[in-house]
């Protein structure tokens, strides 16, 4: 098997880890981040290999973010593992919006003047505004879910231009399940009422 096919095998695995983890991710099951640690470690050099250098840096970025997500959801617990979950006030999504747009800025043109990145200003953004979704789903923020569906639509477009087919599959998959997730998320707010906060 040539190198380029080892690549692809990969591509292919990580694609299905990744979907694995967003389903179990959708239900609130703690055990998504099993899934989503193999699948974002596969994908460091699956990036890397493509030029895609923030993705893969990102990757990095993922399994640390994931092992200490894993750990807040254990924390929480829940009824059946199935975490709880709310919204950010008004204040701190415009504080979340703001940040990383102006830190995605900024990697997109250290990228494009110190790199020869494929895509600087597609990469970045996606980088940026995938770092701050993952932490509001490590803290368990409805909004989570919206920033998903934005990176997945910007990032399909992104893999397909650079070959990445399984990958951007992958992450049209994503997003129809980001869709679900937002909507299961919402339904499991309203079902929480009142419930004290953990």
């Amino acid at each position: 098997m040539s190198y380029e096919q080892w690549i692809k095998v990969l591509e292919w695995t990580a694609a299905g880890l990744g979907l694995i983890n967003i389903a179990l991710l959708v239900f609130r099951s703690v055990w998504n981040y099993a899934f989503g640690i193999a699948s974002v470690a596969i994908y460091i050099l699956i990036f890397w290999e493509s030029r895609l250098y923030a993705e893969s840096g990102l990757q990095v970025f993922f399994v640390i973010a994931q092992i200490w997500g894993w750990y807040l959801w254990l924390r929480v617990g829940g009824d059946d593992s199935r975490v709880p979950v709310r919204w950010l006030d008004w204040r701190s999504r415009s504080v979340w919006l703001l940040v990383s747009a102006s830190l995605s800025l900024n990697l997109a043109w250290v990228m494009e003047r110190y790199t020869n990145a494929a895509a600087p200003y597609v990469d970045g953004p996606i980088a940026m505004f995938s770092m701050a979704a993952q932490i509001l789903l490590g803290f368990r923020r409805i909004e989570n879910w919206v920033l998903w569906i934005a990176i997945d639509i910007a990032a399909v477009s992104l893999y397909i231009h650079r070959g990445l087919y399984p990958t951007a599959g992958l992450y049209g998959g994503m997003l129809v399940m980001s869709l679900f997730g937002l909507k299961e998320w919402v339904e499991a707010w309203r079902r929480q009422g009142e419930l004290p906060e953990r």
